[in-house]
């Protein structure tokens, strides 16, 4: 069978057959010798940088280093500049990869990734795909994800799911009435599996649950279910399983990096430690033990378009005790560092904590579609959502009595009842926002 997907990337200049030999060359050294492994491939990649890259040379201040956390640990606004200024010599943005994030966390930028380091991103994702029986070049995909609305972007990007083997339903409006045509596509075409985010798949399988309908029972090609780029709350998974009638793998990535962890066969969410080195640091940029909660920092371990070294992704989370080298794990994702909610009395908490206490009230009877928590001052919030019906007095009084006892009491909240929710312009829901 004609290769379409691994040929249009080495059409394009991704040289993906030699990535997938070293991806491979990679996962097959021993979890004894892979400490070693990761140090030398660390060292490489800085030493690379110091020597090639201005911009990281002057970020770290000197050409050598001794010791690794001593390296400054690098944000997005130190990204904030022109992609030029960033990028090392022998690179220039006609021949690396260029993409941009997605800004879901406040602070976009436009970030380069030399086309050996793409094609390993690449390798990274079939690998781990495959544990699931999944090929990227004749697997099916249903494709829950935003789509360019400018006439340009969205044919490109139409194109681009051909080449890829995928259908996509653009997420941008979730109604009834586009569902009833989004299950028609797969009462009609032979999908092998699912990938988007996890709220317009959460919105797909509550349609499922009014009708009563199970997926598989009309789509039986379909083998599983890729969530990405937002929280898979316990019970959302449930009813995904229920109504999908597949398992639910929960992949956790980032566009400039590559997936960063992926629910294993096992249910562990395992990070990825072939093209990345994942840290978690206190507030002084110290490693923590594992089991303790804190900032996720990343380098990517090939990138030598552009520097992502020790990398402060803007996440919170927690590795497995029993992570090693070779198999980290991560035990729990907290959240966004931008999304704290600040309380009257001085307390600071997860935004989700919000989001998810209101969840465990709101959703029960299945009303309610989706919504967001916004925190308009110290002690204001909104709530906008989306319902058949308003929600009654009897749910508002419990929604603020769980929030009284889970967070703090004397806060005060408006309910809008809204038609639909306004995504990023990448289809994302946020979740809970903070306009402190």
């Amino acid at each position: 069978m004609l290769k379409l997907f691994d040929l249009s990337l080495q059409l394009n200049g991704f040289p993906i057959a030699k990535a997938k030999e070293e991806f491979a060359a990679f996962a097959a050294v021993s979890a004894e010798d892979y400490p070693e492994f990761i140090e030398k491939r660390k060292q490489a990649i800085v030493d690379f940088h110091l020597k090639y890259n201005t911009f990281y040379r002057n970020l770290v201040g000197n050409e050598t280093f001794t010791s690794w956390n001593n390296l400054p640990v690098v944000t997005k606004k130190h990204l904030q500049k022109p992609l030029s200024e960033r990028l090392s010599e022998g690179y220039t943005e006609k021949t690396v990869f260029v993409n941009k994030t997605s800004g879901s966390s406040g602070d976009p930028f436009v970030f380069a990734k030399d086309k050996h380091s793409h094609a390993l991103t690449w390798a990274s994702n079939s690998y781990r795909f495959g544990w699931f029986d999944i090929d990227f070049n004749s697997s099916y995909q249903a494709r829950f994800y935003g789509i360019p609305l400018d006439k340009v972007g969205y044919y490109k990007e139409r194109f681009k799911d051909i080449l890829s083997h995928r259908y996509r339903f653009p997420i941008f409006d979730l109604s009834d009435k586009v569902l009833e045509g989004v299950l028609e596509h797969f009462k009609t075409k032979k999908f092998d599996y699912i990938n988007g985010y996890t709220s317009s798949i959460v919105l797909f399988a509550k349609f499922l649950q009014q009708r009563n309908i199970i997926l598989t029972d009309v789509c039986p090609t379909l083998k599983v279910c890729m969530v990405t780029s937002e929280m898979l709350f316990e019970e959302d998974k449930k009813l995904l399983e229920t109504y999908l009638g597949i398992p639910i793998v929960n992949e956790y990535g980032a566009s400039e990096l590559d997936l960063i962890a992926f629910q294993n066969p096992q249910g562990e969410w395992q990070v990825n430690s072939e093209t990345l080195f994942v840290e978690i640091l206190d507030e002084n940029n110290q490693p923590v033990p594992n089991g303790t909660e804190g900032k996720v920092v990343i380098t990517s371990l090939d990138n030598k378009a552009h520097p992502f070294i020790r990398y402060e992704i803007g996440d919170v989370g927690i590795l497995d005790e029993r992570s090693t080298a070779k198999k980290p794990i991560l035990k729990k994702l907290v959240g966004r560092t931008s999304d704290i909610a600040l309380l009257p009395s001085g307390k600071k908490s997860p935004g989700l904590t919000f989001y998810y206490v209101t969840k465990s009230i709101i959703e029960d009877d299945g009303n309610v579609k989706e919504f967001i928590v916004r925190q308009k001052t110290l002690d204001s919030f909104d709530i906008d959502y989306v319902s058949e019906n308003e929600l009654t007095l009897e749910q508002i009084a419990e929604i603020e009595k769980a929030i009284a006892k889970y967070l703090e009491p004397g806060l005060h909240f408006t309910y809008n009842r809204k038609d639909v929710l306004k995504r990023t312009a990448r289809g994302k829901l946020k979740q809970f926002q903070s306009d402190l």
